[in-house]
């Protein structure tokens, strides 16, 4: 592996503003504490502009570099930890019960920190990097937020970047590819209006626990059996809601769950054949069933250039054995594909120690993580910047 020199020497250093992100943790839309911080260390490395308040607690960063003028890129990083507690027994463990960076947004914030740091003391590049230190993209829409509040018009980008760490990838190893890379998301609630009835009496109800119970049935066959099977799709039910007592049919039911795909017209057909069985099933039972699904997540989709150059700088930090461009995309979702749409870009991968999968109450970050990103991320700026003849 071969980080930039001055970016490893920021390695204790970097360790240290990690942990205490980590230690404080906030979830989405509430993350004051680190956007105070990372506009801080922004204005102490010298950055020339730091704009806060973007998207609710967003920050925003410019290093203008000293090779004259030139093109604009952006580089992003998420900030916000998930609602849950934490279970690692680390020295510098969640401060804040029921808030967890179990999906790495610390160190993502520190990375870009990082190479923050590194341009604006080398500025070894032509034109403007841009610093994205975006809030909530745990399923609340920052990325979205940021954009409606003028992202792209404010701090205009002719490209923009990304990265995720996974403990699912050998430490060091960077998984970068063109095309569809990450699943487009909906979430669903549905709501069953039955009549309750004593449980002794089911004959005077409609139940609607049974209307789940069919629901949840029906539902799943649409994957199965609507969808193209050479289209990846996931229809998942994760919370299943009714009743309070043990001799009482419920008057309601509720179930939500979340649906993935990787193109708008897999999408659109899901979701109709989701309405088309909520009014089958509720024709069935002669009950009333409410369905609402929303756009959650847009499929992530890295351009075929930037990819290409991402590649090329990973192959120049990691080498060409620690570079895998055979992955397969994965169904998980990341609200930065909101960004590449406004701008082409592109996302990758990043290995590191530890196998505990992402959003686990045991999940812990390597730290040998954060000087490998942070050179990523600023030789994609000095190369896609660098002067042209």
């Amino acid at each position: 592996m071969t980080n930039l020199a001055l970016i490893d020497s920021y390695f204790e250093e970097l360790c240290t503003i990690r942990h205490d992100i980590h230690a404080h943790p906030e979830i989405g839309f509430e993350e004051t504490r680190t956007a105070s911080l990372v506009a801080r260390l922004l204005g102490e490395y010298g950055v020339d502009e730091v704009h806060t308040g973007i998207g609710g607690t967003g920050v925003v960063g410019l290093v203008h570099g000293s090779l004259g003028p030139g093109g604009r890129v952006g580089l992003r990083a998420d900030m916000d930890a998930l609602p849950m507690d934490e279970g690692t027994g680390l020295s510098f463990t969640s401060r804040n019960p029921g808030r967890f960076h179990g999906c790495g947004h610390d160190g993502h914030t520190t990375i870009l920190l990082g190479a923050a740091r590194y341009l604006a003391e080398t500025r070894n590049f032509a034109g403007t990097a841009v610093l994205v230190f975006q809030p909530a993209e745990e399923g609340l829409g920052g990325a979205r937020r940021m954009i409606a509040e003028g992202l792209f018009e404010r701090f205009p980008m002719d490209e923009i970047y990304g990265m995720h760490n996974s403990p699912q990838h050998a430490e060091g190893e960077v998984a970068i590819f063109p095309g569809a890379a990450m699943a487009g998301a909906d979430f669903f609630d549905i709501t069953v209006k039955g009549r309750g009835s004593h449980g002794a009496a089911p004959h005077h109800s409609r139940d609607p626990v049974i209307v789940c119970g069919a629901l949840i049935q029906a539902l799943q066959s649409i994957v199965s059996r609507n969808v193209n099977p050479f289209e990846p799709a996931v229809l998942s039910i994760t919370q299943v809601h009714a009743g309070s007592a043990y001799n009482v049919i419920p008057q309601t039911a509720t179930l939500a769950g979340t649906v993935r795909m990787f193109s708008d017209a897999v999408r659109t057909q899901m979701r109709e054949r989701m309405q088309a069985v909520v009014a089958g099933v509720a024709a069935t039972f002669d009950v009333q069933i409410d369905i609402d699904i929303r756009d959650i997540f847009t499929v992530l989709d890295n351009a075929e250039g930037p990819a290409r150059e991402l590649e090329a700088v990973a192959r120049e930090i990691v080498g060409d054995a620690k570079v895998n461009t055979t992955v397969k995309p994965v169904t998980g979702s990341e609200d930065f594909a909101d960004m590449l749409k406004q701008v082409p870009g592109a996302y990758c991968r990043v290995g590191h120690s530890g196998n505990v999968p992402l959003h686990n109450p045991a999940f812990v970050l390597g730290d040998e993580i954060l000087p490998l990103g942070a050179s990523l991320f600023a030789r994609i700026v000095e190369r896609r910047l660098a002067p042209r003849a």
